[in-house]
């Protein structure tokens, strides 16, 4: 099946791919400073689960629809950027505000997996890449080829949910303390508003 020099090739070409900043883990940063440390891991793990999706969606081959429809990308990338818009409005609406989630939302680790899960699903840049980076390392002639990508999808899986966790729970240590103080509040707020509208248009200026 997979050779041991196959699975340390992609491990570490997966751990400098999720390592460069990119918009999963600028979110995922963003809200464990915004939000703190657990809001922060839980958004990770969220964008990880995503990836649970383009996985199954690449090894069964429908992740070529997306690469392929013009239509389909730009409703998967309009329905993105409208996400991010949102979070960004709420941003800067609540900006003097101590956290951006509501009391509910910060003790529900369901909300907050969900928040990163929706991110990473509306992103059709990360069905193509894949669609494209898993093959790459699959033994097509030992055959099974959707089980091969399963298990380098989980791989994957696992380290962009450790990394990203590591990421975000560290931001969120940095700023625990400053969000105790209202004008760190508001600039962190104001600077998560601007970068989630950042995204959202960088999202909708993406071409397949």
């Amino acid at each position: 099946m997979l050779s041991m020099s196959t699975l340390m090739l992609f491990t570490g070409a997966a751990v400098l791919l999720i390592l460069i900043p990119g918009p999963d883990l600028i979110f995922a940063v963003t809200q464990g400073i915004t939000n703190g440390r657990k809001a922060g891991i839980y958004t990770a793990a969220g964008l990880a689960l995503g990836n649970t999706v383009h996985t199954i969606a690449a090894a069964l081959g429908l992740s070529i629809l997306v690469k392929t429809s013009p239509v389909l990308f730009t409703v998967f990338k309009i329905a993105g950027a409208v996400y991010l818009f949102t979070l960004a409005y709420k941003s800067l609406k609540h900006r003097k505000s101590a956290l951006k989630l509501t009391p509910g939302e910060r003790t529900n680790e369901g909300a907050l997996l969900r928040r990163g899960l929706i991110m990473n699903i509306l992103n059709p840049k990360v069905a193509i890449f894949f669609l494209t980076f898993l093959p790459q390392f699959v033994n097509y002639e030992y055959g099974y080829v959707p089980i091969q990508m399963l298990l380098l999808g989980a791989i994957f899986i696992a380290l962009t949910a450790l990394i990203f966790g590591l990421f975000a729970y560290f931001a969120g240590v940095l700023s625990g303390r400053l969000l105790e103080k209202p004008r760190f509040q508001e600039g962190a707020n104001l600077a998560a508003g601007i970068i989630f509208t950042g995204l959202g248009v960088g999202l909708l200026t993406t071409s397949p």
